[in-house]
């Protein structure tokens, strides 16, 4: 996709596109965590959390029910209702660890050096709003801290997977990595793991996921 045609596609990143979006079901995702959030963070010591495009919130909330102190950030007020809905009916010691914070993350930018984990789980832009995203949130983690950036694969345009085709939405965690300053950063983990998906008539189909996992160095 170019530049040009990026303002095609942008009424589909706004508040207004994301509301009418999480009007139309009582529920879009599935309830559950991301997996690969899951796999990455499990094991790490809780500590300070930034949720970009956090939704219905499983992922804040899971986070939360681990002893993180999250924030999460959406465009939508609806999808941040019905996640503080959720996690209040999760417990207050899990709601009262959240903070959800109305955004716009094609312009919002966190302060820098804030969180010890950022976590931004398939934000799919165009190629130049997403490098400007990544920028951003790279900047907001602490030394020590983890960036992980997860995304759909590439590969997946060639499945039934029902993805958009728009070649320009998708990324491999390789083009993550070489935004990352190698003195200030350490890559964990780039890679592309498999997993079985559901595709539009309910039919499993192997897909891939683009996974960027780095700590600060500094």
């Amino acid at each position: 996709m170019s530049q040009e045609h990026i303002p095609d596609m942008a009424a589909m990143y706004t508040q207004e596109f994301w509301d009418a979006r999480y009007r139309s079901a009582d529920m879009v995702w599935s309830g559950n965590p991301n997996l690969r959030l899951a796999e990455q963070v499990a094991d790490l010591v809780p500590g300070t959390a930034l949720d970009v495009g956090s939704g219905e919130g499983a992922d804040a909330i899971w986070l939360a029910s681990r002893g993180w102190r999250v924030t999460g950030i959406d465009v939508s007020t609806v999808a941040l209702d019905r996640a503080a809905g959720r996690a209040a009916s999760a417990g207050a010691e899990v709601a009262d660890r959240i903070t959800w914070q109305q955004a716009d993350i094609l312009s919002w930018d966190p302060a820098p050096l804030q969180f010890d984990l950022v976590s931004a789980q398939f934000m799919h832009l165009p190629r130049l709003w997403l490098e400007s995203l990544h920028r951003r949130l790279a900047a907001a983690v602490r030394p020590g801290g983890m960036l992980l950036i997860v995304g759909h694969h590439p590969s997946d345009l060639h499945t039934s997977a029902g993805r958009p085709d728009h070649p320009d939405l998708f990324f491999t965690a390789e083009q993550v990595a070489a935004t990352l300053a190698p003195d200030d950063w350490r890559v964990i983990l780039a890679a592309a793991p498999e997993r079985q998906a559901p595709d539009p008539d309910g039919r499993p189909v192997t897909i891939r996921d683009a996974v960027l996992h780095a700590i600060r160095r500094r």
